[in-house]
């Protein structure tokens, strides 16, 4: 078998066998294939397109290219939650140990933030002696014991997608549904969890601009889980809006930590909500109306939040901040950011929010870049709020004060007034139910 009538076969857009396939994933593992071929078959595949049994093999190939967590030591039905990236998206921080005082077991490998994204390991970190690096046994126990474990994903899961990411980043093919979904639901698979829960980012701050590419990928994710024997299901969420009020690492667990303990019931609160009580419909098959009523009564009787404290010092973290947030690390430097004019802010663009945070030191630019975890912005004034000029709308977060005009000019830049009050766009767009 040959690597260049491979990528003959699908630049003329014919559908690829399993045997080829596999053949492309185990050279580009064992790297006898040359990046200028691989770069050539993506960009065959970009323009190309694949078949559902192409897309599933890519799948299946790519998550057996490396260690496959073993989660059979786990007492119960596994649920993994994975949302495909957005600014403010403290989610995980409260779904987690949510759904896990639900009954759901929630044995969750999460990544690390990279440009406008943030990630759940950094925002974890955050929290003094938190251990988000564990050996697979302590993974499954503390699953066991307390219900819920967060740690960073393992180095050699799927590392067949993280070689074609690294060329895909680089080769203008990174926003092909096919390779999307095959690089997502490759990790999903090899985590080991019995079902899969999907947020779909669509709008400023996601890599899929528009709600029907956002509503394809997720359709064809959902495709992917059910063929692999995997219970998946989908939600299609906003990101034209940061998510909360919170962006940056400390900042966002110490606003999470205020949905847990029902002091703000906001659109954050009602999507975090809504992913867990779709986290429980999977693992226990009950009608989602009851679902939602026991997810909402798990935070105002105090369960959810006790979860993650549980979780926290199983991890090693300090529960003393989860407790008295005034103990967290705080920037050195604080910058009021004032509105330029008057009116209704009729837009945000997400993007722009989350690099002015990452200007302030709360992300990074490339793998390896370390964080700041006291960095980031809290938000006064989000799409349809009125401001004056002159008024409070954000405040900056960082110890480099010299970069507070720079992320200041990025954030006034992601902006938009109108003089009529915008309709609000629905936080949940659509669903997709496995």
């Amino acid at each position: 078998m040959r690597m260049y009538d491979i990528i003959a076969k699908k630049r003329d857009g014919f559908e690829l066998s399993t045997e080829e396939i596999n053949f492309f994933v185990g050279g580009c593992t064992t790297e006898e294939i040359p990046d200028y071929q691989i770069s050539a078959l993506l960009m065959a595949i970009y323009l190309n397109g694949m078949t559902d049994r192409e897309i599933y093999d890519l799948t299946l190939a790519m998550a057996k290219s490396g260690q496959q967590a073993d989660l059979g030591g786990i007492d119960g039905v596994t649920v993994d939650k994975h949302s495909t990236g957005g600014v403010g998206d403290k989610t995980t921080l409260i779904v987690a140990p949510l759904a896990a005082a639900l009954g759901v077991r929630v044995a969750k490998m999460s990544g690390r933030g990279l440009g406008h994204t943030g990630g759940t390991v950094d925002k974890l970190e955050s929290i003094d002696g938190f251990k988000t690096t564990l050996s697979p046994d302590e993974f499954v126990r503390c699953v066991n014991d307390v219900g819920v474990c967060v740690i960073g994903q393992s180095g050699n899961l799927a590392p067949a997608d993280k070689k074609l990411y690294a060329l895909r980043d680089v080769t203008a093919t990174v926003s092909s549904i096919p390779l999307i979904a095959s690089s997502i639901m490759s990790k999903k698979i090899a985590s080991g969890n019995s079902c899969i829960l999907l947020d779909v980012k669509t709008g400023s701050g996601a890599f899929m601009k528009t709600p029907d590419e956002a509503y394809v990928l997720a359709e064809q994710m959902v495709k992917i889980g059910a063929a692999a024997g995997r219970k998946t299901a989908a939600l299609v969420t906003n990101m034209n809006i940061p998510l909360g009020y919170a962006v940056g690492n400390s900042l966002e667990v110490i606003e999470a930590l205020r949905i847990l303990k029902g002091e703000q019931t906001d659109e954050l609160y009602h999507l975090c909500v809504e992913l867990a009580a779709n986290m429980l419909r999977l693992a226990s098959e009950k009608p989602i109306e009851e679902c939602r009523v026991l997810a909402a009564n798990a935070i105002s009787d105090g369960s959810a939040l006790r979860k993650f404290e549980e979780m926290t010092a199983a991890q090693g973290g300090d529960v003393r901040l989860l407790k008295n947030t005034r103990l967290f690390k705080r920037a050195s430097g604080v910058h009021s950011v004032r509105s330029k004019k008057s009116g209704f802010i009729c837009h945000m663009d997400s993007e722009k929010i989350g690099m002015s945070a990452v200007i302030l030191g709360a992300g990074r630019t490339k793998k390896g870049d370390s964080v700041d975890h006291s960095a980031g912005i809290v938000l006064r004034k989000k799409t349809g709020d009125y401001t004056e000029q002159g008024e409070e709308i954000a405040v900056l977060y960082t110890n480099n004060p010299s970069s507070t005009l720079q992320a200041e000019s990025v954030y006034l830049d992601a902006l938009t007034y109108s003089n009529d009050k915008p309709d609000k766009p629905p936080l949940i767009i659509s669903s997709i139910m496995g």
